[in-house]
């Protein structure tokens, strides 16, 4: 079963977590560390011979057109991932709408690719912010990869289907390519990437991910950052102890777990993975969702 390998391409200084830590306006002074962790994800891929979908910041693409282009050359297909990296459930439609197509221009302009797929920043398309799935339809793209079925202090939509679907809005059909939890009762247990792939040890990943492709019969979404395989990235020692942990923990084993993985599954990117979820679909919804106006 081919499975989605997928890495959202932001600065370790740019996550949620330190949001209230260090201001967008203080980006541009930072140490950028993300070319060099980018590049190296580039490497470790082109070893095991996969494909992966990078949903980049506009932000990153606009000063840094060289990596996606690298990115693009390298063979692997471009998706957007917001501009400013700012939470969906806290902006106006308008205000992701222009958000939106900023990224959108600054992506397709340094990569000579037609993005389709959009992943939210921090899986922040929840059941307050649905109307986003619209405006994502409006705006051209045809695959989402933001919800998570699951509950979390920052996102999640409990719930919602674990498998790929199609999601019907006022704008047209959207495909859900749903990040991926495995059930345990009325408990959905996230796997796959971030912070959960650096905090389970390898062998409970690589079972819980087996379960899905066997059991379930479905493949699974992975994701990573560019910053999770450097552990020498610097410090932000200011913020709250739970950011701090979920940002820092268990970074220095990422690299070889990810090399793990790779040799263990099958990966392609996330339109192809949508494109053959919804042609061999195990009972696929056909969600006809009543979503909030976008205006």
């Amino acid at each position: 079963m081919i499975n989605a390998l997928s890495v959202d391409v932001e600065d370790y200084f740019q996550v949620t977590s330190f949001d209230g830590v260090v201001s967008r306006s203080e980006w541009d002074s930072q140490e950028s560390r993300v070319i060099g962790n980018t590049q190296r994800l580039v490497d470790i891929f082109a070893r095991h011979q996969v494909r992966a979908t990078f949903f980049v910041l506009g932000w990153v693409a606009e000063r840094f057109p060289r990596l996606v282009r690298q990115i693009a050359e390298a063979g692997h297909e471009l998706a957007c991932h917001s501009y400013w990296h700012r939470l969906i459930y806290d902006l106006t439609p308008q205000e992701f709408r222009d958000d939106l197509r900023r990224a959108k221009r600054a992506i397709e302009d340094a990569s000579g690719q037609l993005l389709t797929a959009f992943r939210a920043p921090s899986f922040s398309i929840t059941r307050r912010s649905l109307w986003a799935l619209e405006v994502l339809g409006e705006e051209g793209f045809t695959i989402d990869s933001s919800i998570f079925p699951t509950r979390h202090d920052r996102y999640g939509v409990p719930g919602a289907p674990s498998q790929a679907h199609l999601l019907e809005t006022p704008a047209g059909p959207l495909v859900e390519l749903p990040m991926t939890v495995v059930k345990f009762g009325r408990v959905a247990l996230p796997v796959g990437g971030g912070g959960y792939f650096r905090l389970y040890p390898f062998e409970l990943t690589r079972r819980l991910l087996t379960r899905v492709n066997q059991v379930h019969r479905r493949p699974f979404v992975f994701y990573i950052h560019p910053w999770e395989v450097d552990p020498d990235q610097p410090r932000i020692r200011v913020g709250s102890l739970l950011s701090r942990f979920r940002h820092y923990v268990n970074l220095r084993s990422t690299e070889a777990k990810l090399n793990k993985l790779l040799s263990s599954f099958q990966f392609d990117t996330v339109s192809t993975v949508a494109r053959q979820s919804l042609v061999h679909p195990p009972r696929a919804a056909q969600v006809a969702s009543a979503l909030p106006a976008s205006r």
